[in-house]
């Protein structure tokens, strides 16, 4: 089937992305590894022997740098619908992070003890047209904070991916209701045109 001009500009910008390079020189499993690098070498969410989930993890690049900053003493637990090849060190769990059954045993698994940080990379399956695209993330983003709302520690971290437009304001505002400090990023890694941000919520408030 021949691929459509989008599609060829994609790989097109895809196979000349200086992060893609390095990526695969560093060997890292996404270009995505160098955007929590950066926000973390600022804003420094991860110490030694803490507990991080990755929500959405595959194919595991944000599960990599997390590994690496939290250390031996330290828990990584990767959590994706989909199938992810092992990571060391990276506990991987699959299944959908909004079912109540699948945190239940994720609770089990953690021995009923909260998490230090929760970050995700999650973005919907984009068709090109804003009106859907943009309530899809920011639902998406919604998600995850629920989600965090139950499993992180008091002052824990949330990372989240959203995208700007309608519902982004009311996003903001609901983090801040349930988290000391919300800031925004945008790291270099992150495409230019592209509306993508984090929000980084700090200090988790039970």
């Amino acid at each position: 089937m021949a691929r459509s001009k989008s599609s060829r500009r994609w790989i097109a910008r895809h196979l000349h992305d200086n992060f893609v390079r390095q990526a695969a020189h560093d060997g890292f499993r996404s270009r995505a590894a160098y955007k929590l690098m950066e926000i973390d070498d600022h804003d420094r969410l991860f110490r030694r022997g803490m507990t991080v989930i990755d929500l959405g993890a595959a194919p595991g690049g944000w599960s990599q740098v997390a590994m690496q900053r939290v250390g031996d003493a330290g828990r990584v637990i990767a959590v994706d619908i989909l199938a992810m090849v092992a990571l060391p060190g990276v506990e991987f769990m699959q299944g959908d992070f909004t079912d109540p059954r699948f945190l239940e045993i994720l609770e089990q698994h953690l021995k009923d003890r909260k998490v230090d940080v929760v970050i995700s990379d999650m973005a919907p399956n984009l068709t090109g047209q804003r009106a859907v695209d943009q309530p899809r993330a920011i639902g998406l983003a919604e998600l995850v904070t629920e989600f965090s709302h139950d499993i992180l520690a008091a002052n824990g971290t949330m990372l989240v991916k959203t995208f700007q437009g309608s519902g982004y304001d009311e996003l903001l505002r609901r983090l801040r209701k349930v988290f000391g400090k919300v800031i925004v990023r945008k790291p270099k890694a992150s495409r230019g045109n592209s509306r993508e941000v984090y929000l980084l919520a700090l200090n988790h408030q039970i």
